[in-house]
């Protein structure tokens, strides 16, 4: 073997961990929010945890990126520590798919058919599927099935150049020596688990192995420990993308480890222990790449079974490795999206739109609490009402500054509608949240002057305050379920609004000039219906938002102006059913 072999080895190597990363990535967006829709499925029940887990794996190509992914989630606070458990245990099962993949390697016949099963057969023709597919096509998810296969073909092509870089070690007697000192078991495994933390990838370590194993000179006495190892050093990319996060999403990593160690030591001593009594015939036969990936998907199933029942004990080994510091244990969960879920666009774009839920949510509460004191001022819940309002400015930043990073990543044509989308709705929240606190501005100043709305303000002001609230919980009831029969009932509700305020405050100009209102009322009157109007109007906006984006309208204000000039049956027959509902007391 010489330095050429050595190059063409690296440069396998290097194929293969970028055909890897082309293959996962474009996996991973296919699957799109599909893979957030699975990951929200997590419940109490292991067993629908690992299923969920080795199908998520199978989907990305990647524990190590399912593990991070674990991580951001929990330091996030969207999922909990026990969650995960069976999580982690599934995706050590899914990721052994690739072993088997790349075992296809070792296919050796003279028929023509099986012979197709050989990479260095198919690839190149799955390469120029691919390459058509990408070039040629103007769909997006078509696009990424062609950037799939190409990954793929990259992939399996680096894999072949590693089987033939190393298959002069057969007749190098050095090589030979060398392989004595992974009989020891101990050695073995810290080899496996040190080569695979160095180049951050299970999948290649196994390839790796799989083509030492078509010299013919891997046994199965060498090659079981140092598999046990690799799944150890897999640990590793998780263990660098927990620095940073908080004790809780510091313990998935913790149970990632301790579970794969414990495995290994449990099967270790079960192997080793089984062959002292029973002197197993096959230990020093030769392993090929089939062989290699039975072994690893046996040693995950094995340790799986062991320590599924035990889930409880790891989170509890976990919480004792990384306990809860003396000043800390009140350590706040509601952390910002991390971003390490960057890494995964359509996961993230997903749970952007969940935070904008909860933004949605805390402007209806914030304005229903503001109208509350307006008509009976109350100082402690003009104070929920402030803290809503900051707890919204501050959401509104961090998830605009969150998104903005998002949409730097390579985002499939409905994430980055959902990013746009969301990027115009939570202003829209924001600013409710601001009329809310100016609301509460309005009856604060008027509670220390003394001063009080008349008996026909006050009813009038009801029947407003009815309005807006209905309309809160429409707009936000269709943004949370996307519900486009929702949405259309907004618009004309919010016609009923502006022009039962420009009513109301014509109505005070009359009771002023018949001097049956206080003068110093005017200002406070007027103001207070700006802020109806323009909350009116944001709802309006987050409506219109869901229907334009539903049959693809670009221009907000452009559509908004067809739907009023349309004025299909639908809109007036809602329009005329809101103003027979809220109509003032002199008009019913």
């Amino acid at each position: 073997m010489d330095i050429f072999s050595i190059f063409t080895l690296c440069g396998g190597l290097a194929f293969f961990l970028f055909g890897m990363h082309v293959m996962s990535q474009s996996l991973e967006k296919l699957a799109g929010g599909k893979l957030e829709t699975t990951l929200r499925k997590m419940t109490s029940n292991p067993f629908k945890s690992l299923g969920l887990g080795a199908g998520i794996t199978v989907a990305v190509q990647s524990s190590s990126a399912v593990t991070v992914m674990l991580v951001g989630l929990v330091n996030s606070g969207i999922m909990a520590l026990d969650q995960t458990v069976g999580v982690i245990m599934g995706s050590n099962i899914g990721t052994t798919l690739t072993a088997w993949i790349l075992s296809m390697a070792g296919i050796e016949s003279d028929n023509i058919f099986i012979s197709l099963l050989k990479p260095e057969n198919f690839s190149p023709v799955i390469a120029l599927i691919g390459i058509a597919l990408f070039m040629l096509s103007k769909k997006k998810k078509r696009q990424d099935v062609g950037m799939i296969m190409l990954g793929f073909s990259v992939l399996m092509y680096g894999m072949e150049l590693m089987k033939n870089a190393v298959a002069p070690l057969a007749e190098m007697e050095s090589f030979q020596n060398l392989l004595v000192a992974f009989n020891n078991p101990i050695v073995s495994v810290l080899f496996g688990a040190v080569f695979t933390g160095v180049i951050q990838s299970s999948a290649a370590s196994v390839g790796i192995l799989q083509a030492l194993s078509m010299t013919g000179s891997i046994t199965y006495r060498a090659a079981i420990p140092i598999i046990m190892g690799q799944n150890i050093g897999t640990c590793v990319t998780a263990l660098i993308s927990s620095i940073g996060v908080n004790r809780n999403a510091k313990r998935v990593t913790a149970i990632h480890m301790s579970f794969n160690i414990i495995g290994t030591v449990i099967c270790l001593v079960v192997f080793y222990g089984l062959d002292a009594l029973l002197h197993f015939s096959f230990v020093n036969r030769a392993i090929n790449p089939v062989e290699i990936a039975f072994v690893h998907s046996i040693f995950n199933i094995v340790t799986t079974v062991i320590l599924l029942p035990f889930s409880n004990l790891l989170v509890k080994l976990a919480k004792r490795i990384i306990p809860d510091g003396k000043d800390k244990q009140g350590e706040d969960k509601s952390v910002w999206l991390d971003e390490r879920l960057l890494s995964s666009p359509p996961l993230a774009a997903s749970q952007c739109r969940q935070k904008a839920k909860g933004m949605a949510k805390i402007s209806k509460t914030a304005l229903i609490d503001a109208l509350s004191v307006t008509l009976n001022y109350d100082k402690s819940l003009a104070d929920k009402v402030e803290e809503a309002e900051q707890k919204l400015d501050t959401l509104e930043d961090n998830l605009a500054t969150y998104m903005l990073k998002l949409s730097q990543e390579s985002l499939t044509e409905e994430d980055s509608n959902t990013v746009s989308e969301l990027l115009h709705t939570i202003g829209d929240f924001e600013r409710i949240g601001d009329h809310a606190i100016n609301i509460v501005t309005i009856s604060k100043e008027m509670n220390e002057s003394g001063l009080e709305f008349s008996e026909d303000a006050k009813a009038d002001f009801v029947t407003l305050f009815a309005a807006i609230t209905e309309i809160s919980e429409l707009a936000v009831n269709a943004y949370n379920k996307n519900d486009l029969s929702l949405a259309s009932k907004v618009e004309p509700l919010e016609e009923v609004i502006d022009k039962l305020t420009a009513k109301i405050k014509h109505k005070h100009i009359e009771r002023m000039q018949k001097g049956l209102c206080k003068p110093e009322l005017g200002v406070h009157i007027s103001n207070l219906l700006i802020y109806i109007e323009r909350i009116s109007d944001h709802y309006s906006n987050v409506a219109v938002i869901i229907i334009q984006t539903a049959h693809a309208k670009l221009y907000k204000h452009d559509y908004l102006n067809e739907l009023r000039a349309e004025r299909s049956e639908q809109f007036i027959e809602n329009y005329n059913a809101y103003k027979h509902k809220y109509r003032l007391a002199e008009d019913k």
